[in-house]
């Protein structure tokens, strides 16, 4: 039987038998009520007359409105004849009432009286007993039906609410469980109704579900197992090492470069988590670093270097998170790390050579510059000889093209130094003022040729600072240089030295175009040239500052809006000893 067809009949039938239960005990309340009724209206009213009449009796003679109260309820009892046998007893008390009025005297028509009361009373109060016994037989009745039909309705509703719930909601339960297991990919759930109903046919509807689903589970896993095979090839013949773990560090694969770089066999790496190898392994360490070290995993770390191939290799970390938003969500899920090392080695060699060529021809270069530069001084002296105008501006043109490849062979030679990173530094405590002096007396000659005025504001008292003084005046220098090349004729440059806490501050200022705000995070970048830059330049110089800076344990930086110049300014530690 259908669910529909169950709860129809079953709330029908039960709905049925509480009003059928209510139409009897109306029924019977109702006949209990009639019966009632008719005692009190009928044979308690004639009883109250006769009460009424034997009081007013007994006044007769005594009493002149006793005869009148008398005829009255007489006369009312003789609308309430009700009884078999009243009829005649009311008639007999009235014959003895008219002829009693006729002679109020004879005692023996109030005898008579009385007699026919009492019977009429009599009468009455037999008919009250039987009416009261029909009345409790009703009220018997109306509780014996009442129990039955309440009994009835009590056992439907009994086997309602114990089969009925259950029959609906174990179906649910159980669907609800295979629905989980679906859920799970467990496509080899069934569900089994045995019954003919709504269950059944859904029943039968998620069994053919299940049933597709397996069919396409099962078609996808030779597709899914062939594209892991292809991922697992991929990743077996990379030449870079590739590495994954899971959310908890635990090594799912390594790829066979991998396993050669880290000297380690397969089982002793996949499946085992990576903190675990890192103690045993200084490699795994090394490469696993970001991921041990929480915080460390955007800093930029340098090459790694390894012995590989037979010979010093470098290569290049990069760890990527994998992440995926499972099905109905929003929120992405962290599920592990691919940690990668790019074999650089050909470009790191290509870049040591690029450096050594450098250094060797700039080095060679210096020499002949300096030559050129000697004769060049000697062509200047009037004891060698008298040049005319023209020859005089050939050797000026030459000295000043002399002098830019000597100073671009300088900025190289200091870039191999920077790239090779073996700058070499010779700290000790340094004058600030030294540093100031020598800059301001390398730069004089440009500053008059442009009629540009450096005005200087040093704190009183500087102290000492520690530094390689060669090289922060030719940072200064720099610095200046830059300045008087863009800063307009005739406008004024500063030159700023304060003490800010444990360390000296060095601040140039222009009036020049300025640096707009795009080009500031890359105007210290190696051969960064402006747009649209006229002024001549290797864009090597700030380069080299901001390494020559640093390598004292300084900051290098630049602050400047459009239009109304910029500030370089650099730091250099105090050794905590004044100047004298």
């Amino acid at each position: 039987m259908r669910i529909k067809a169950k709860l129809t009949i079953g709330v029908g039938l039960l709905f049925l038998m509480i009003l059928l239960l209510a139409l009897i005990s109306g029924r019977y309340v109702y006949q209990l009520k009639a019966d009632t009724a008719n005692i009190l209206k009928a044979n308690y009213n004639t009883l109250e007359y006769g009460r009424n009449m034997l009081l007013a009796l007994e006044d007769v003679g005594t009493d002149t409105t006793a005869l009148v109260a008398f005829g009255r309820n007489l006369q009312d009892q003789q609308k309430n004849v009700t009884e078999p046998g009243e009829k005649e007893t009311t008639l007999r008390i009235a014959d003895h009432f008219t002829q009693l009025q006729k002679n109020t005297a004879e005692e023996g028509l109030k005898s008579f009286i009385r007699k026919d009361i009492s019977e009429l009373m009599r009468l009455n109060m037999e008919a009250i007993e039987h009416k009261s016994e029909l009345a409790t037989t009703t009220s018997e009745n109306a509780i014996l039906v009442i129990s039955v039909v309440g009994t009835l309705c009590f056992i439907v509703a009994f086997v309602l609410l114990i089969n009925l719930p259950s029959s609906i909601a174990n179906p649910i339960k159980q669907l609800t469980s295979s629905i989980r297991q679906i859920a799970n990919q467990n496509y080899n759930q069934r569900v089994h109704f045995d019954k003919a109903n709504e269950f059944g046919e859904l029943a039968q509807s998620f069994n053919v579900m299940a049933e597709k689903l397996q069919e396409y589970s099962d078609s996808k896993i030779d597709k899914i197992l062939k594209g892991k095979k292809r991922i697992e090839t991929l990743i077996n013949n990379m030449h870079d090492a590739v590495i994954g773990i899971n959310e908890k560090r635990k090594v799912l694969f390594a790829n066979d470069e991998a396993l050669i770089l880290t000297g380690l066999k397969r089982e002793d790496l996949v499946g085992k988590n990576i903190q675990d190898v890192a103690i045993q392994n200084d490699l795994v360490r090394l490469i696993a670093q970001a991921i041990l070290q929480p915080g460390t995993a955007g800093d930029s770390t340098p090459p790694i270097k390894i012995y590989a191939d037979q010979k010093e290799s470098y290569f290049e970390k990069e760890i990527v998170d994998i992440n995926i938003t499972p099905t109905g969500e929003d929120e992405p899920q962290f599920i592990g790390q691919v940690i990668i090392l790019k074999n650089i080695t050909p470009f790191k060699e290509l870049d040591i050579a690029k450096t050594n060529f450098i250094a060797t021809v700039s080095h060679e270069l210096k020499t002949p510059i300096a030559s050129i530069k000697m004769g060049l001084q000697l062509l200047g002296n009037a004891q060698v000889g008298v040049l005319n105008d023209e020859q005089q501006s050939l050797v000026n043109g030459i000295s000043e093209d002399a002098g830019r490849l000597l100073k671009i062979t300088g900025e190289l030679l200091n870039l191999t130094q920077v790239e090779s990173g073996m700058i070499q530094m010779t700290m000790m405590p340094t004058p600030v003022y030294e540093i100031a002096q020598y800059a301001l007396r390398a730069t004089k000659a440009a500053a008059d040729q442009k009629q540009v005025t450096i005005e200087t504001i040093f704190a009183a008292d500087l102290p000492v600072v520690m530094a390689d003084g060669e090289k922060a005046a030719w940072v200064l220098t720099n610095l200046l240089s830059n300045a008087i090349r863009y800063t307009k004729d005739s406008d004024p440059i500063e030159l700023s030295i304060q003490q800010k806490d444990q360390q000296i501050v060095f601040s140039v200022r222009d009036r020049g175009p300025g640096i707009a705000p795009e080009f500031l995070e890359k105007i210290f970048d190696r051969y960064f040239r402006m747009p649209n830059e006229k002024t001549e330049g290797t864009g090597l110089g700030l380069t080299i500052c901001k390494e020559f800076i640093e390598a004292q344990g300084g900051v290098l930086s630049v602050s400047s809006e459009p239009g109304l110049g910029s500030c370089f300014s650099f730091t250099l530690n105090i050794t905590g000893a004044k100047q004298a």
